[in-house]
């Protein structure tokens, strides 16, 4: 038997099902993006207002970025249940927040030029990736797994080593290190914000141009050779982006860890496809609804102060066991 294949007139009636959802979603980020800035709105509305837009663009930022970096991870590894954070970036920044506590103090943590903080972080995770390709796919090219392996061990090495630092700190210093590893909105500075809304801005220009060969990479490394594509250089491309785009968000406002699992499987889920370019701005518009809703309702509903971030992961962590007991069913 030969498989179906779609006629004009359905894929065009697909396609159509594809937009239509798409403006479903993003209607409702638009929603969600006017309720966190429009509800309970009081006092001096200029002040209010540009505190809630900067949080707004920072939610944004971090979204678009978690977004496409897991969704392009997933793809190169073949594996829906993967994120950049296998790779270790979460707990070489939590080593990094760690060992400038134990090594100069919590008040230099707090005190340190935001800036200066954020280009030494951002190099840190990139140099950390660009060593890991360099080293798995140098001459010899190795296995895509072993990356995966390799980024699994350095981030249990990171961790355990900041396990360390943080038994051997004051107690004081080590209730603000605490604090600063909980990924937040709150403070983020306008210069950075800027900075990294570029980056993010021209990682995700450049996986447009990847999309259409990494449909082609979705399929196998062995379709993808036989339909011309070259495989080695697109997974390389992807993964530079991805390492790029997880160093900004995660310095810019700390780990998300599920955020990324979250959306990018719910977008294909919606969506129904895996073409990236719908998948990608599903997976993008999701995020916004996501952290935008989350904290709407954080801070205007229910009035707590604690961070999106630690909800997040709870649900995601729910989501992660479900994907897993789903796909040991098959």
């Amino acid at each position: 038997m030969t498989a179906p294949v779609l006629t004009e007139a359905a894929l065009a009636a697909t396609r159509r099902g594809q937009g239509r959802r798409l403006a479903v979603l993003a209607l409702l980020a638009v929603a969600v993006v006017a309720g966190f800035v429009l509800i309970g709105l009081t006092g001096n509305w200029e002040y209010a207002l540009g505190v809630r837009f900067r949080k707004i663009a920072t939610m944004t930022v971090v979204g678009v970025a978690v977004a496409c970096s897991s969704v392009l991870f997933q793809t190169v590894t073949g594996n829906r249940i993967l994120t950049p954070g296998i790779m270790g970036f979460d707990q070489l920044f939590v080593l990094v927040q760690t060992l400038i506590v134990f090594l100069f103090g919590a008040l230099a943590l707090s005190t340190a030029d935001p800036r200066l903080l954020f280009a030494g972080q951002v190099t840190v995770m990139v140099i950390f990736a660009g060593g890991l390709y360099r080293w798995l796919f140098g001459r010899r090219g190795r296995d895509l797994y072993v990356l995966v392996l390799a980024g699994v061990v350095f981030g249990t090495l990171f961790g355990s080593l900041s396990s360390l630092a943080a038994r051997l700190i004051n107690p004081n210093d080590f209730v603000v290190l605490q604090d600063s590893l909980f990924a937040s909105f709150n403070q983020v500075d306008p210069d950075l914000l800027a900075l990294s809304a570029l980056l993010v801005a021209g990682m995700a220009a450049w996986t447009v141009r990847l999309t259409g060969r990494l449909d082609v990479v979705a399929l196998g490394r062995d379709h993808a050779l036989n339909l011309g594509v070259h495989h080695a250089s697109v997974v390389n491309q992807a993964l530079v982006i991805v390492a790029v785009l997880v160093s900004v968000s995660t310095a810019l406002v700390g780990p998300i860890t599920f955020l990324g699992l979250l959306v990018a499987n719910l977008a294909r889920q919606l969506t129904g496809t895996f073409r990236h370019r719908t998948v990608l701005t599903a997976a993008a518009l999701l995020s916004v609804i996501v952290l935008a809703g989350g904290q709407l309702v954080l801070e205007r509903l229910l009035a707590m102060n604690t961070a999106l971030s630690v909800i997040i992961n709870f649900v995601g962590g729910a989501y992660f066991i479900a994907l897993l007991i789903r796909e040991s069913r098959r």
